[in-house]
């Protein structure tokens, strides 16, 4: 190796051995991220992430690509150092797939808040609307599985708060969680103007971690919200641990589908779920599956509504 080619290798080598780097680099092959995005996944300050980003830049082994005000950051394709590099990494490091969890809900995140549907409509976007699904006929459904009078009702993703609104009339009490602060204002006026903040509130929370006792819900909802799961069945064991033993489980998703632009265009982790996936991680997570609902067209939503098995069923299992 010639002795300018190891001086490279060796600065590259440098460049890369410090954790925060790695989890830089780890994070941008996946895919482009901005400083905030990525202040935001590591927690950490841009002053101090800046100077990582621009060693790594300087090394070769991220590329700095100017958008507008911002500028993203990814690995180039000819830094296949990289690739070796994050190929030692073990995949269930808890830090990394923390990371990976947050770099997905950004990436839907930015996807949502650029689409033309959320541009135009603003509190009254969601995610049917967005994906030109009949809300007419959704809507309908996901009140007919739900019990006809709830105590505690945990909306999980709740976007604009729409289901929470939807449901308040049957509820004593309603919480909606979303990671997305500027969705979580939305949802704040939507319940606020229709009279409804009394009974319904909403918080910031991370979907794999919520911040409630456990059983401490009557029904649990997932509305559109695991297809920008990075782990589903960890996603669904979270829901289930925080529901009572005896409660619902509704889950409203797309069902399996070929349609990539889809994905691309709304940065979907997955194209839909069949009966099978979702009855294996539901069972994992201690509940059954007690009916299902299909709305048809262009994209198909399934609707499977759960029950949380008692603790002696589960024993006995």
């Amino acid at each position: 190796m010639p002795l300018q080619a190891m001086d490279a290798l060796l600065s590259q080598l440098r460049a890369a051995a410090e954790p925060t780097r790695l989890r830089l680099l780890a994070l941008c092959a996946r895919g482009a991220f901005c400083v905030t995005e990525l202040c935001a996944v590591l927690g950490q300050s841009q002053p101090r992430l800046s100077r990582h980003l621009k060693l790594l830049t300087e090394a070769g082994l991220l590329e700095r690509i100017p958008e507008g005000p911002n500028a993203y950051f990814q690995v180039p394709a000819t830094a296949g150092i990289v690739r070796i590099i994050l190929a030692r990494l073990p995949e269930e490091e808890p830090v990394l797939q923390s990371d990976r969890r947050l770099a997905v809900r950004i990436a839907a995140e930015r996807a949502r808040a650029a689409s033309d549907a959320f541009q135009r409509d603003g509190m009254d976007w969601d995610e049917l609307r967005a994906l030109d699904l009949d809300a007419s006929a959704i809507e309908p459904a996901l009140l007919d599985a739900q019990p006809a009078q709830i105590g505690a009702l945990l909306d999980i993703g709740t976007g604009t708060g729409r289901l929470l609104e939807l449901l308040a009339e049957r509820t004593q009490r309603a919480l909606g969680v979303d990671a997305s602060r500027e969705m979580l204002a939305l949802a704040r006026a939507r319940l606020s103007e229709r009279g409804l903040a009394d009974r319904c509130t909403v918080r910031q929370a991370d979907m794999y971690r919520l911040p409630l006792a456990n059983g401490s819900f009557d029904a649990v909802t997932l509305q559109m919200v695991l297809h920008y799961a990075e782990e589903p069945a960890a996603a669904l064991a979270e829901a289930a641990r925080v529901l009572r033993p005896g409660g619902t489980l509704l889950v409203a998703d797309l069902a399996p589908h070929l349609q990539g632009e889809v994905l691309n265009r709304f940065a979907h982790r997955w194209p839909g779920f069949d009966d099978a996936a979702l009855a294996g991680w539901l069972g994992e997570a201690g509940c059954a599956i007690a009916t299902t609902h299909e709305i048809g067209g262009p994209l198909r939503v399934r609707i499977w509504r759960a029950e949380k098995l008692p603790v002696h069923a589960l024993t006995n299992a």
